[in-house]
């Protein structure tokens, strides 16, 4: 019990160390073109980096290999799951964004898969005639309002990221995530810390799944490939601001950041 009330303090602490310095960093940087987001802090991002390829190549990778070798019914149920799941935090920042229409639509998408679909493994509301939206999350929203991207980040373990999209990942870990709140925060029967982490564990992995080749091609082909992942991140995070149909280079899937946000 002990242990566990330490390990609650020091996740507080951390994350409060971690927004401060996010806040500082927001403000050497105020300009959403890709090409001059500054990399502030280059040589923590630089290792942070070569940390996080290094559990890919040691955990993430062999395991969405093995992943790949379901059947392909499996992975969409489990895509069907997680992408409804991340309807609780797109419809907030719908609403934040002034986009009522797709917070409604997503609503009734969220209330028809969770029942009808079996808690979302099945997308039933897109053969009822109600469209699919791409995710949103509140550092895409922080991007709407006008606030800047700050300075380039590249989490241990969360990937890459902006002082602002880690500003919005910590709001969510505060009260804007009702999946976060539900079973991290919150004591209840019904859910456990374990549900998050699993989740968010399992969208890594079904993320880098549908990206195994073009990631892999990428590092093949880059001549620096950390540069060349900060460039994919930050056009894929500025056409998401801007609800651009256009699509990123190398991508496979609706979200780049889907690790670090949802």
């Amino acid at each position: 019990m002990l242990l566990y009330t330490y390990l609650n303090k020091m996740k507080k602490i951390l994350i409060i160390s971690l927004l401060s310095v996010c806040m500082a960093f927001a403000v050497n940087a105020d300009n959403n073109d890709p090409t001059n987001i500054k990399d502030c802090s280059q040589g923590f991002n630089r290792a942070s980096f070569s940390f996080n390829q290094g559990l890919d190549k040691a955990i993430l990778r062999p395991i969405a290999l093995g992943y790949r070798k379901l059947p392909n019914g499996v992975r969409t149920i489990t895509s069907n799951f997680l992408n409804n799941l991340s309807n609780l935090v797109t419809i907030p920042n719908n609403a934040l964004q002034g986009d009522l229409g797709k917070a409604g639509t997503n609503l009734a998408r969220l209330g028809i898969n969770s029942t009808i679909g079996i808690l979302g493994m099945f997308d039933v509301a897109t053969g009822m005639g109600f469209e699919k939206y791409e995710k949103e999350d509140y550092g895409q929203t922080l991007g709407v309002m006008g606030s800047g991207p700050g300075c380039y980040l590249v989490l241990p373990i969360l990937g890459p990221s902006t002082a602002r999209d880690t500003f919005g990942t910590v709001f969510g870990m505060f009260g804007g995530d009702p999946w976060y709140n539900v079973t991290v925060k919150n004591d209840t029967q019904y859910f456990k810390d374990s549900d998050y982490y699993i989740s968010k564990g399992t969208s890594g992995v079904d993320f880098r799944a549908k990206n195994l080749d073009a990631i892999d091609n990428l590092e093949e082909n880059s001549m620096d490939f950390y540069a060349s992942v900060k460039s994919l991140y930050l056009q894929d995070r500025q056409q998401k601001i801007l609800n651009s149909q256009k699509t990123t280079k190398t991508q496979d899937d609706s979200d780049w950041d889907e690790v670090s946000s949802n």
